[in-house]
């Protein structure tokens, strides 16, 4: 028989895994200009599409597991499990020692609960972290929603607007990641998971330094940066609304308290106000709004523990932007609908609840809040009432917990004929990801931008992204026309060499002398319909495109070079390409038939089979 500290500590250690392994538990592709090469493995961690350990073997995780369920045995002092924990962090060298003890102190209480109500035990530990081939878990299992068993209507496939119908421009904000301790000239290649910040240090001579504007590194953004890309994008208006999917806080994950990730909401939350007036915003929550961040419990768990001091705050500030009823579920679970004008509604969906990395679905994943349940009846009255429907969130579908990610495939197929647009976060890329008819897996019926992030996380410019849509007319179609994506080219913004402090002073000084643009520019990086030669964005001309990539690469690495926000040193090429194009074509977590269907020679696409599943 077991003691309950056992699964505790077990999980404790799950929990500093992930947020080490991983880049700060999200997931955003990183890039490591270092190397010459962008090998197949690598990719796939990028892409985040499933697990990659990379300081852990199987072998490894099982002695450690093994060795800390007889340590622990006996252990049911919290504490003394946490600095275990810790030790253990420390020791694999998953992060600096002051990160790796504050993630664990931060974490303890809140995973620790979580764990208790959860069937995870350390036999199943090794399956969850390192995958299927080292053992096996069932803690995520199968689930179905309901659908109304009213058939579903004919769907008539899109058409372009006569010529001169109206457009609605719609402004779209994500991933601003601000960081109040950005401090300028700090190191820009420190050993933390976050840079350019006053702990940071500062640089030795063949170091970066942080810019006046941003750095091109691990490292978020000043507030002057925020409130510039705010002032330019009120410049370049006018906007007809703003669909804003959040993460607004920095990085440092293991360092947040709840009073500063409040205090950064509200922060960001009036600057939009500020310089965008009346506009009306509709937001949607990120996995870093929370502390810890990623910890998102669903409406069953009450108390201090729960997640009301996060929504009861968003709900005060956003009031101005949204209706009561909108505000009631917020307060209840992160998600809310709301007529946009008439004929057009948007949904704004909690993501977390199809998180991999919130631990609190580890107790019951089953649809939590019961939001998809929820979705379906909106979807079904706006079918009745001939709208047309926008979903906004922050994390793509196709990352989502597989069952959650197959029950949103079949409702975007159900109502394919209203669902016109699905606006998406997470990645800080640029990107897309394509959904099929069910029954063929042949016929594009969906598609999910996913937009590029405000952060400069990891080496990148800043960015932000406008949709061209089908306006408010009658009989409009309100899919998405075309986009454009404009970003603060960080090089002429800092008005300083990429090459770092050593190419402007002498290697004896550690401080660089910034010369920034007082009123730098942000610039169209490009637009879609001409990037790409297509004359509408449309779910076939999407599908069209990826086959476009196969055929020419030249418009693939066009792509690459636009993924990354016009900052990438190496072409994608071999098993990187396979692997983008499958992702891209993949709506759905672990759907890898997409890859059949493509022109990949056989043993590419077997190779991508046995990695990411």
């Amino acid at each position: 028989m077991r003691f309950a500290p056992i699964p505790c500590a077990v999980g404790l250690l799950y929990c500093v895994l992930v947020l080490c392994s991983l880049p700060l538990g999200t997931s955003f592709p990183v890039q490591d200009e270092g190397k010459p090469g962008i090998t197949f493995l690598e990719e796939v961690g990028r892409l985040r599409v499933g697990f990659n350990w990379r300081n852990l073997t199987c072998p490894v995780c099982k002695v450690l597991f093994t060795i800390l369920d007889v340590a622990l045995l006996s252990d049911v002092n919290e504490e003394r499990v946490a600095r275990a924990v810790g030790e253990a962090c420390i020791r694999l060298h998953l992060a600096e020692e002051r990160v790796c003890r504050q993630i664990t102190e931060l974490f303890r209480d809140d995973f620790i609960r979580a764990l208790q109500q959860s069937l995870l035990w350390p036999s199943e530990a090794c399956a969850l972290l390192v995958g299927r081939s080292c053992g096996r878990f069932d803690i995520y299992a199968p689930w179905n929603v309901t659908l109304p068993r009213i058939p579903k209507p004919p769907v008539t496939p899109p058409s372009p607007p006569k010529p001169g119908a109206p457009q609605s421009r719609v402004l779209f904000l994500t991933d601003i990641h601000w960081d109040q301790d950005y401090a300028v000239g700090s190191s820009a290649d420190c050993k933390d998971p976050l840079c350019c910040r006053n702990e940071s240090g500062s640089p030795s001579w063949n170091q970066r330094a942080a810019g006046f504007w941003g750095s091109y590194s691990k490292c978020d953004l000043p507030l002057r940066t925020v409130e510039n890309m705010l002032e330019n994008a009120a410049r370049t208006g006018p906007w007809d609304w703003v669909y804003w999917t959040g993460d607004i806080p920095a990085h440092n994950i293991w360092s947040q308290t709840r009073k500063q990730q409040l205090s950064e909401l509200t922060v960001i939350t009036r600057l939009i106000h500020r310089h965008l007036g009346n506009l009306k915003v509709y937001p949607a929550i990120g996995n870093h709004e929370s502390t810890p961040v990623n910890s998102f419990p669903p409406p069953f768990v009450h108390g201090n523990r729960s997640s009301r001091w996060l929504y009861d705050t968003m709900a005060e500030e956003w009031a101005p932007w949204l209706p009561e009823q909108a505000l009631k579920t917020l307060r209840h679970g992160g998600f809310y609908t709301v007529e946009v004008q008439p004929g057009l509604r948007v949904v704004s969906l909690n993501m977390n609840f199809c998180a991999r990395e919130n631990y609190w679905l580890m107790v019951n994943s089953t649809d939590p809040a019961n939001q998809l349940q929820w979705l379906i009846h909106i979807l079904q009255a706006s079918e009745e009432k001939g709208e047309r429907v926008h979903i906004i969130g922050h994390i793509p579908p196709g990352l989502c917990l597989s069952s959650w990610s197959w029950n949103y495939y079949h409702i975007i197929n159900r109502y394919e004929g209203t669902i016109t647009g699905q606006f998406f976060g997470h990645t800080h890329m640029d990107e897309f990801q394509m959904f099929y008819d069910e029954a063929t897996m042949t016929r594009a019926v969906g598609v999910a931008f996913i937009a590029p992030s405000i952060t400069t996380y990891v080496n990148l410019n800043p960015g932000y992204r406008v949709y061209l849509v089908d306006g408010n007319y009658k009989g409009s179609s309100r899919f998405v026309l075309d986009h454009e994506t404009y970003i603060l080219n960080l090089t002429e913004a800092n008005r300083q060499p990429e090459g770092g402090v050593s190419s402007l002073l002498p290697t004896t000084s550690q401080h660089a002398i910034f010369h920034p643009d007082p009123n730098p520019k942000w610039t169209l990086l490009y637009r879609a319909s001409d990037a790409y030669g297509v004359s509408s964005l449309f779910p076939s001309d999407w599908d069209g495109l990826i086959r476009t990539f196969l055929q020419d690469d030249r418009v693939f690495q066009r792509f690459w070079y636009l993924r990354h926000k016009g900052h990438v040193s190496e072409p994608c090429i071999d098993a990187c390409k396979t692997t983008v194009v499958c992702f891209l074509r993949s709506g759905r977590y672990d759907e890898l038939e997409q890859c059949d269907l493509l022109e990949f020679g056989g043993d590419m696409v077997s190779a991508v089979r046995k990695t990411l599943c």
